[in-house]
């Protein structure tokens, strides 16, 4: 069976570097909040072009954080909404309903699958105070598009970045910045799965908002900024040293690794030609790392079914759209056909970037020979 991802023999190829560094945590004798921490956050702010990186628990509460900062400085309040798109992970929606703000959807980009600038304009309304954008399966979104949008309405833009570590993004004036530093703040997740994965849970902020993160970075602390004050009535989410270290090592590498996943997808979306596929689109090379290749098929219950049967492993991101959670029911109403559409139809295939040039040609060829 060709994995869909092999978290074991990716992390194997760091196998001495992460052991030292462990042993280098456990030597230490110091677990929360030290060097290793500092570290990363100031390895991570560089690489995302940023002046502040936040490490903390995992990438939900990193959203979930940034919010809540923003209620405390008051430019937010509870009841007022963020626009949000309707096909991401569920992730991205709890983070807004968890701070009391009510998540506004809107669709997709047919596609690039990410949010549709155009669709942006017509949800603003007075209550309106931020667009969280989600760069899904590591394609960066149309931000100059939604940029424009939030300085029209004086909204705050903060990217859902769970996905995109490392993606690049070319403005109108044809300059190159990082997912991360796009907006006023960005969420990181570094569950292990994720193109940049620690070995558990772990995320970050990111942002330029030195006021921001001063306010996260105590709310994320018990609400304090220094030992037994308390300003805010925080919660415990901090980026523990462990997988800090970890997380320095595998940093070194994430370029070199998106690089390997291009190699795939760019054989992939050269090779596989199937009229019951549709291809994903991209921008350009540079604005997607590829977390995910998610192809369309009307026919995706049988294909992943001829897929597994050849010994190879495909995923579905994701098969239920929040608005038909049960976590969501009150949004069961709205009608959002291109997003209901897409999740009837998607299929991620492997792009580990430890696949071997066999096991991508054997993909393409099983694909090739799919009908129905």
């Amino acid at each position: 069976m060709i994995p869909f991802l092999d978290l074991k023999k990716i992390n194997a190829q760091y196998q001495a570097e992460l052991k030292e560094a462990c042993a280098r945590v456990i030597d230490s004798g110091w677990y929360v909040l030290g060097n290793e921490v500092a570290e990363f956050e100031k390895e991570f702010a560089t690489y995302c072009e940023t002046e502040h990186c936040l490490g903390v628990a995992n990438g939900l509460d990193a959203l979930i954080l940034i919010l809540r900062a923003y209620i405390e400085l008051g430019v937010m309040q509870k009841g007022d909404e963020v626009i949000v798109p309707s096909n991401t992970y569920i992730a991205s929606i709890l983070a807004i309903s968890e701070n009391g703000l009510v998540p506004v959807l809107v669709e997709p980009d047919v596609n690039t699958f990410n949010l549709d600038p155009k669709l942006i304009e017509k949800a603003v309304n007075e209550k309106t105070k931020a667009i969280l954008t989600v760069h899904l399966y590591g394609q960066v979104t149309a931000m100059d598009e939604i940029n424009f949008v939030a300085n029209k309405y004086n909204l705050k833009v903060i990217e859902d970045c769970a996905q995109a570590h490392g993606a690049i993004y070319r403005d109108k004036e044809n300059k190159c910045k990082k997912v991360g530093s796009l907006g006023d703040a960005a969420g990181f997740s570094f569950y292990p799965g994720k193109n940049l994965g620690a070995l558990g849970d772990a995320g970050a902020v990111t942002t330029n908002d030195q006021e921001l993160a001063k306010t996260i970075r105590a709310l994320s602390n018990y609400g304090s900024h220094k030992r037994y004050e308390n300003i805010y009535q925080g919660i415990n989410s901090r980026l523990d040293e462990i997988q800090a270290a970890m997380l320095s090592v595998k940093l070194k590498y994430l370029n070199e690794e998106i690089t390997h996943r291009r190699r795939i997808t760019n054989r992939y979306l050269s090779e596989i030609n199937n009229s019951d596929i549709i291809l994903p689109t991209i921008q350009s090379q540079e604005s997607h790392v590829w977390h995910l290749f998610v192809i369309q098929s009307g026919n995706r219950e049988k294909l992943q079914e001829y897929l597994t049967k050849a010994g190879i492993q495909s995923l579905i991101h994701y098969p239920i759209p929040p608005h038909q959670q049960l976590a969501y029911s009150e949004m069961s109403n709205l009608n959002l056909p291109i997003t209901e559409k897409m999740h009837s139809q998607v299929l991620s295939l492997p792009v580990d970037p430890t696949l071997s040039d066999n096991d991508v040609s054997n993909i393409i060829k099983v694909i090739n020979k799919f009908s129905i």
